[in-house]
């Protein structure tokens, strides 16, 4: 079996699962790279309007696997891609479309930077968090010096990052790392159906907004407004907003082609 599954469910959604699950998941650099190819595939996919990325077994993923990690570390880089591959991390490079998270059990390092990375997270009950990077002479090189800064709030993130401590689900999702817990079992269902909602909204706008709101994090507000200024005559001119108007006014469900 392949460390990354995939698999197109109905018409516009991906699911991509973690699927090394004799190792709890944990990634060596294959098992990574093949991450950031389906990431890729997703990405140059036009057919495929939402991902879900769930974990085979009963972990999320334990981390990254150290010691297959270790050489790699001596390189300026050791998560760079190659070509038609997405950074997991979404820091070299990142998705234009839409990725929700379901997370179980173990949810070591690594998962918590991929969750920082994804649009929504849910997690079951039973996830368990750490940032266990200081512990292991490191600290966390996937975005989560940031990321989980400005999903948490400063003292929360320390809290964690600085101890390396567990945490729940449900602090995670007092903290703002996850939106939603569901008991075990049911936290994929709920991610897909989240998924299947957003792939019923018009993709243009859905692509429009990710990219609006990941502007205004990055350059501040005054570039995502001006870009919301950009963007209007070519989604104003899409035949998606010719099909929202018109199934407002013949009050049907719309019938969108990204287009």
């Amino acid at each position: 079996m392949p460390d990354i599954t995939t698999e197109q469910h109905g018409n516009h959604v991906l699911l991509i699962g973690l699927n090394r699950v004799a190792k709890r998941n944990a990634f060596d650099p294959p098992m990574f790279h093949d991450l950031a190819r389906a990431y890729g595939e997703y990405e140059a996919d036009g057919d495929l309007w939402c991902a879900v990325v769930f974990a085979h077994g009963p972990h999320f993923t334990g981390g990254i696997d150290l010691a297959q990690f270790a050489s790699l570390f001596e390189r300026d880089d050791p998560f760079a891609q190659d070509a038609g591959q997405i950074d997991p991390f979404g820091l070299r490079s990142h998705l234009s479309k839409p990725l929700v998270m379901a997370v179980q059990g173990i949810t070591f390092t690594i998962g918590i930077e991929m969750l920082l990375a994804a649009d929504i997270r849910i997690a079951a009950n039973d996830a368990r968090f750490a940032q266990l990077e200081i512990a292991r002479g490191l600290y966390p090189l996937g975005g989560a010096t940031f990321r989980l800064v400005r999903e948490a709030g400063w003292g929360n993130a320390m809290r964690y990052m600085l101890t390396a401590d567990e945490f729940g689900a449900a602090e995670a999702l007092r903290m703002g790392l996850v939106q939603e817990i569901t008991e075990p079992g049911q936290q994929l269902g709920r991610a897909v159906a989240i998924a299947e909602r957003i792939a019923a909204q018009a993709p243009l706008g859905v692509q429009a907004t990710l990219r609006s709101a990941r502007l205004s994090i990055m350059e501040g507000e005054a570039q995502a407004a001006a870009r919301v200024r950009d963007d209007m005559p070519r989604i104003l001119a899409s035949e998606d907003f010719r099909e929202g108007l018109a199934s407002f006014r013949e009050r049907r469900a719309a019938r969108f082609l990204g287009k």
